[in-house]
């Protein structure tokens, strides 16, 4: 039976999308850019998300064929063999396929064997930080350590890309990599066995040799020059492909000002100096009073600019002083998200947005913990229905900080591909109040001010701007440690894994975010039968707050994770570990970076917000068990 090789839609995008190697039934490909993707391709609709882009729009992959009714033919999402250098099982002769030699339907296999085994992909591949993916040059590598006079003798210098007498050897008597080595099995120039071999022991790690400045699906007329170093790594390892992946959920426009907008705006408005501000533009006290006004009331620039627009008829002008990204005036989908599950009047249900008012149950509660509890907990939101769209913009290669390569190597589409899920959900509020009050506490703000001086070192920086504001606030700490223990928590309550879960966090104070959402959105059909909406209904939610609560108090790594001053990527976590709190990285939007435990349930040097509930549960607990 000749084998079936399938992605699955939603993979064409991530983990699997252009760029990537992806291994199956144990042969190896890499994704092609989308300017060889099919002509039949499913369009996938995200107005808000194509804005903040700046592309046309989204088409996912073609479906699945069917078995039964559909034509084998049909082009698909094209992958291309990589690396191209493999090798037999039983003869140890190594081989380069070409494009030539494949056969629809049949996995490549040794000519040299009677039995016809099947081929092995090499385990080594090239890369380098501009994005670049080559295969390892074997035949150099096996005369490597020769003089140049004596690697000119071998019969299969002259085309060694492809050259038919290589082997790859395995040492009886030794492990690891210092028992492979490549033999090159030609002849010199007098006859005699070239010989030439090399062991792989040193083979990982920075190479000498040329880039060869394009990647495997493009044309050799498409390469770039490229003065990067190369880097011999395994091809599974996990520097091989970093994708950069954008995605927003589909929510219905309101004609309803956002209730933080409605409220900054008034202060604006009716604060004393905004007549002088009116008064005075086009002058130099025109600034003066416009910081005047920012530092009474925390607004932006852009509501500023608005509002000035609109009491003067004039399109709104962005001062000479501010960046770029804000005169672009580009789309903040995280402010209009929160907007949709804020707004006093919440949106007709539709089909790709549902969402209705929930609760704890605790009004009128005076048992501790839960009065305490509640006093903690702003509102609740259950989402029956959310629709999300991610769209693949591109990839890096060796580091998260390389250069990007566009998901169109062509540089000729303005399209993007992506795929749309459908899950659930549950938005969970903190007490506006309460929250500004523990934010403005001296240890709270000295805590994260260490955690601030890490991000800014940090060359993820930019990246994570995005996510968390220019400046990042304490409560977008708080808020992503209680999405990550919270969705911890909830695989032990609910039965769904963690990886099933995904969380996006709604900590930016200008625009009065103080939330977060736990949804699910996998690719499949797991998480669409309501079972984590039924989770976050009463009384089960509130059971479960208290449940996480007590987990996150200790950590079996304490307390050495308790007292960190600085772990993980970039230093970029405090009490925070696999343990703990740290989630796969498919469900977290930081890269399991901005996390603290500390600030959820307290330490010896910095109140935590939730650290009141800790402790009244606790005594209760006690005086229960007491009697």
């Amino acid at each position: 039976m000749k084998r079936r090789l399938r992605v699955r839609q939603a993979q064409t995008v991530l983990p699997f999308g252009v760029g990537a190697v992806l291994d199956v039934q144990g042969e190896s490909f890499v994704a092609a850019g989308i300017e060889h993707w099919p002509r039949l391709k499913t369009p996938v609709p995200s107005e808000r998300l194509a804005a903040r882009l700046g592309v046309t729009g989204f088409f996912a992959a073609p479906h699945t064929l069917n078995d039964r009714y559909d034509s084998a033919d049909r082009p698909g999402v094209p992958y291309v063999r990589f690396p191209g250098w493999l090798f037999c099982g039983s003869c140890r002769t190594m081989v380069r396929f070409l494009r030539e030699n494949e056969k629809p339907g049949e996995p490549p296999a040794c000519m040299s064997c009677a039995a016809g085994p099947r081929l092995t992909p090499m385990r080594f591949i090239r890369i380098c930080p501009d994005g670049h993916l080559d295969d390892v040059d074997w035949w150099y590598w096996a005369h490597s350590k020769l003089p140049p006079e004596q690697r000119d003798a071998c019969s299969e210098s002259k085309h060694a890309w492809k050259a038919g007498r290589l082997s790859f050897r395995v040492a009886d008597r030794a492990s690891g990599l210092e028992a492979l080595s490549v033999r090159c099995g030609a002849t010199g120039r007098s006859g005699k066995p070239c010989g030439a071999e090399r062991g792989l022991l040193d083979i990982l790690g920075p190479q000498s040799g040329r880039c060869s400045g394009r990647n495997p699906w493009q044309h050799r007329d498409a390469r770039t020059p490229c003065g990067q170093q190369v880097h011999v790594v395994q091809r599974t390892a996990g520097n091989v492909y970093y994708p950069v992946v954008h995605s927003a959920l589909d929510i219905p426009r309101t004609a309803e000002a956002p209730r933080a907008e409605r409220s900054m705006t008034d202060a604006v408005l009716d604060h004393g100096y905004w007549t002088h501000l009116i008064g005075a533009l086009g002058t130099p006290r025109a600034t003066v009073f416009r910081d005047m006004i920012k530092e009474d009331t925390d607004c932006s620039d852009s509501l500023i600019d608005r509002l000035v627009a609109e009491a003067t008829g004039a399109p709104a002008t962005t001062p000479p002083g501010r960046p770029e990204s804000a005169r672009a005036g580009s789309i903040d989908l995280s402010r209009d998200e929160w907007y949709a599950f804020d707004a006093s009047l919440l949106p007709e249900p539709t089909a790709e947005f549902a969402v209705r008012r929930g609760g704890l149950g605790l009004d009128g509660e005076k048992e501790e913990p839960w009065a305490t509890l509640d006093g903690h907990i702003g509102g609740m939101i259950l989402a029956d229905r959310l629709r999300e769209v991610r769209a693949l913009t591109g990839f890096r290669r060796r580091s998260p900080a390389g250069t990007l390569v566009p998901a169109d190597t062509s540089g000729r589409l303005r399209w993007l591909p992506a795929t749309e899920v459908y899950g659930e959900g549950i938005v969970l509020s903190l007490d506006e109040q309460r929250l500004t009050a523990w934010e403005n506490d001296l240890r709270v703000q000295a805590h994260v001010r260490g955690i601030h001086t890490d991000l800014d070192a940090s060359f993820r920086k930019e990246q994570l701007a995005e996510t968390t504001g220019d400046d990042l606030s304490p409560r977008f700490l708080l808020l992503h440690t209680v999405a990550h223990l919270l969705i911890r928590q909830l695989s032990f309550d609910s039965g769904y894994t963690t990886a099933s879960l995904r969380e996006r966090v709604y900590g930016r104070p200008e625009h009065g975010q103080r939330g977060l959402l736990i949804y699910t959105a996998a690719g499949d059909a797991e998480g669409t039968l309501g079972g984590l909406v039924r989770q976050g209904e009463a009384p089960h939610f509130a059971e479960t707050l208290i449940r996480m609560l007590e987990a996150a108090a200790w950590c079996s790594a304490d307390p050495l994770c308790a007292e960190h001053t600085g772990q993980g990527f970039g230093n970029l976590n405090r009490a925070a570990c696999h343990a703990c709190t740290l989630l796969p990285e498919t469900s977290c939007q930081t890269g399991n970076t901005l996390l603290d435990r500390a600030l959820v349930v307290g330490s010896a040097r910095v109140p935590g917000y939730f650290a009141e509930v800790l402790t009244a549960s606790r005594e209760s607990a006690a005086a229960i068990a007491q009697g």
